[in-house]
């Protein structure tokens, strides 16, 4: 039989790939840019991007200020001597605490190691007694990096301000639909039952809101602040339809019954009827074939506002529409009648699929406001289905595809609608 060989332990500091590149780029350092006093407020704000930890944090800040000022100008050289029993001590950790929290700042790069043969951390001095180099903890890497890390605090600073600004104004919508439901006296029990439980199914999906990200808190708020608005116009058609039963049992009692035929008041009758939104809403409603045919049906009036600048193509009928977008009954939507209804709930659609103003109004002056109501609703559908990561984004490409007059609603409407039978049949 053989002699039995033993293992050997490596011996000396572990080299990786990165902390080579580490060492290396500390060699590029420009000193003079960056004083102390910088780079130890950045060392005390680390911890909040996650790199190192605050005891971590608390080494390289002694680190950091163990240097003198003089050592971070033009010609310096930050490289700290003291011995990890010395760093212990100051830190108030053990000696093999310290050897590992600098191997992990090592690794995170934020220090270099310029070893000796026996780990004796020592400095080399010219005639003149000015450090020219030496065996030690060497700061330069800070310096080199000090951009990029200080962006990285900002940037978390940022995104923890975003959080809790967003978390606030949950807490806060949560608390005023509560409040409106609890004090709300014009709701039925149906009503007020239906509201709830989709209070109870947003605060489900959100979960510990703490935790919960930025992007999910804000849409959970569009939700409330909709849902609140939706108590409140159902408490006013309550409020209104019992106002209108008493006046009639009051004219009923004075019999003072006067059967009109006509709406509109005789006055304005003619007028309503000629209006441009009259005969837009009747076309619609009728599934016009082209947006010219209902231009001509005005007699050469004024044009409208919110007219669309390019022929759009053929709308579909109301109906197909609403069957093609059964997101509108998801997030609690009455389904609209009329075109006109469909336009009032367009801010609302905005609001759920985070679809900025300015987006919007870019489309309505854009498309007209037919138009941009069903390039919402198709936006919503493929939002709530997750095929839209950027409704906003997607609403404004089709409204450059508008402009250049390559947009077809229809297409995306029947596509949709045929998608939703498939799968019903499934």
């Amino acid at each position: 039989m053989g002699e039995t060989v033993p293992l050997k332990l490596p011996i000396g500091r572990r080299v990786t790939p990165q902390r080579t590149e580490y060492r290396r780029l500390s060699e590029s350092a420009e000193m003079g840019s960056v004083t102390r006093g910088q780079l130890a407020v950045l060392a005390h704000n680390l911890p909040c991007t996650g790199l190192i930890n605050a005891s971590e944090s608390h080494l390289l800040v002694t680190l950091v200020n163990t240097a003198s000022p003089e050592a971070f100008d033009k010609d310096g050289r930050p490289i700290i001597f003291k011995s990890n029993q010395q760093l212990a001590f100051e830190i108030n950790r053990s000696v093999g605490r310290v050897s590992r929290m600098l191997s992990n700042l090592f690794d995170a790069g934020l220090v270099t190691m310029q070893d000796s043969g026996n780990y004796k951390r020592y400095p080399h001095r010219n005639a003149d007694g000015l450090i020219v180099d030496g065996c030690g903890i060497d700061m330069r890497i800070l310096i080199v990096r000090y951009r990029e890390l200080d962006g990285l605090v900002r940037q978390a600073k940022a995104e923890k301000a975003a959080a809790s600004a967003a978390l606030r104004r949950y807490r806060g919508a949560l608390r005023n639909l509560r409040y409106a439901l609890a004090t709300a006296t014009g709701l039925s029990e149906r009503a007020r039952s239906r509201l709830e439980a989709r209070l109870e199914r947003v605060v489900a999906v959100v979960g510990i809101a703490a935790k919960a990200s930025s992007a999910v808190l804000r849409r959970a708020t569009a939700l409330f602040e909709w849902l609140i608005e939706r108590a409140l116009q159902l408490c006013r058609r309550s409020e209104s339809a019992l106002v209108t039963e008493n006046s009639a049992s009051a004219n009923a009692e004075n019999d003072m019954h006067r059967q009109i035929t006509n709406p509109d008041p005789i006055v304005n009758s003619n007028e309503n009827r000629r209006s441009a939104h009259a005969e837009q809403l009747s076309l619609l409603e009728a599934g016009s074939a082209s947006q010219w045919a209902y231009e001509a049906s005005l007699g050469g009036g004024s044009r409208q506002v919110n007219e669309p600048k390019h022929p759009p193509q053929a709308l579909v009928a109301l109906q197909d529409l609403v069957r093609a977008i059964p997101a509108l009954d998801t997030y609690g939507f009455a389904l609209p009648h009329t075109w006109a209804e469909l336009a009032r709930i367009v801010p609302q659609m905005c609001r759920i699929a985070g679809i900025s103003d300015d987006a919007r109004r870019r489309a309505v002056d854009q498309m007209g406001e037919q138009q941009a109501a069903v390039a919402v609703a198709v936006t919503l559908q493929k939002f709530d289905r997750q095929e839209v990561t950027s409704p906003g984004g997607y609403l404004r490409a089709m409204t450059e595809r508008a402009a250049a007059g390559e947009l077809h609603l229809a297409r995306s409407v029947f596509r949709l609608l045929a998608r939703n039978m498939t799968e019903a049949l499934n």
